[in-house]
């Protein structure tokens, strides 16, 4: 996942408001009391906004994109490669983001449990989780069983979706045409599956790892999420004194 994808994945990702999304992780972490200190994801927009960044991803293609875009924006971010699911860094963090649909990529309870575990670890105490993902709504109504395509002059995407009911994943076959000198173009080829994960379980799973106060917002707003919301954010502390 993410090889050659990795070199289109910001074209694509154009309409995406990344700084929005930054802002309202800030708003977060101020609201549970993080200091502007070491964190773990959407790396550039929070560095410029003062925190010191570590960036993981398990795609070393999806690294390397990453560090050359800090580098041309002038932020000195390391970039680690690991499995969310055994993250350990050097020093414990304030803070741990997983973001952008980290957690529909964990298939299973034992996985999400496996990710938990190691971000409870690596949190100091009084530090805060906080992740953002796609609901089952989206992934079951918006996503299912649906067919995507776009275009412009030097890009164009096929996206189909097919929504499995007893997996409750949808799995994401896209083909990605990019321009090339001439009127020839190259073919990526991507296949994915996010998994839906219900409030109830990511709930439980976050108090089992020995998180509290968990929180459910909606779309970068603080109020509680609607029954058609499309995305989660969801934030949990590490309580004073909370070895696990």
């Amino acid at each position: 996942m993410y090889t050659a994808f990795a070199s289109v994945y910001d074209r694509l990702m154009t309409g995406v408001d990344y700084q929005g999304w930054a802002n309202f992780y800030h708003a977060l972490m101020e609201r549970y009391g993080i200091p502007r200190g070491k964190v773990g994801s959407l790396t550039i927009p929070l560095a410029a906004m003062g925190y010191q960044m570590t960036g993981v991803d398990l795609s070393p293609d999806m690294l390397f994109e990453a560090s050359q875009k800090a580098r041309k924006a002038g932020a000195m971010i390391p970039f680690v490669k690991q499995d969310m699911r055994q993250l350990h860094l050097h020093r414990q963090m304030d803070a741990v983001l997983c973001t952008n649909d980290g957690v529909n990529y964990l298939r299973s309870e034992d996985e999400l449990r496996q990710f938990f575990q190691a971000a409870h670890r690596v949190l100091r105490e009084g530090g805060g989780l906080f992740l953002d993902l796609s609901t089952p709504y989206k992934l079951r109504r918006v996503l299912g069983n649906h067919f995507i395509g776009d275009e412009d002059e030097n890009i164009a995407y096929l996206w189909q979706n097919r929504y499995h009911e007893q997996q409750n994943c949808v799995e994401m076959n896209l083909a990605i045409f990019v321009r090339q000198e001439g009127e020839t173009y190259l073919r990526i080829g991507e296949q994915q599956r996010q998994y839906a994960h219900t409030a109830e379980t990511l709930g439980l799973m976050l108090s089992e790892c020995g998180f509290t106060d968990v929180a459910f917002f909606g779309d970068k707003h603080m109020e509680a999420p609607g029954e058609k919301e499309c995305r989660w954010f969801v934030a949990a502390r590490k309580p004073l004194g909370g070895a696990v």
